[in-house]
């Protein structure tokens, strides 16, 4: 079973180093929602994580987002079966998603970008 935060328990690890932030929205969901994304989060699309997961470093704390928290569910489970993810880590998906985020966003999709090609 995928362990589920809230958007608030995900706005309590921003400041955490440790932590990494993966946003799963298709392009066409980031155009609309206002094309925000919660700070610090890597962009990478669903469609391409499969074919991705393989190609960076996973931490021991991995938090999924997505547009309202159905794909994030799916997302997570695809990462705790993943041989590259710690055995130990803790991989959740954040309830509600994007939609019921009231915190503040960044809206350099660039550097969202890039933080997810690294």
């Amino acid at each position: 079973m995928v362990e589920e935060i809230t958007t608030d328990e995900l706005e309590s690890k921003l400041d955490d180093e440790d932590v990494q932030i993966l946003d799963i929205r298709e392009q066409m969901e980031v155009s609309q929602t206002e094309g925000g994304f919660v700070p610090g989060a890597e962009h990478l699309p669903m469609s391409r994580l499969p074919m991705e997961m393989n190609q960076r470093d996973w931490s021991d704390e991995i938090y999924v987002i997505c547009r309202h928290g159905n794909s994030s569910l799916q997302a997570a489970r695809l990462l705790l079966a993943y041989e590259g993810v710690s055995d130990d880590a803790r991989v959740a998906s954040v309830a509600g998603g994007y939609l019921d985020w009231d915190g503040d966003l960044d809206y350099d999709v660039a550097r969202a970008e890039a933080k997810a090609a690294v």
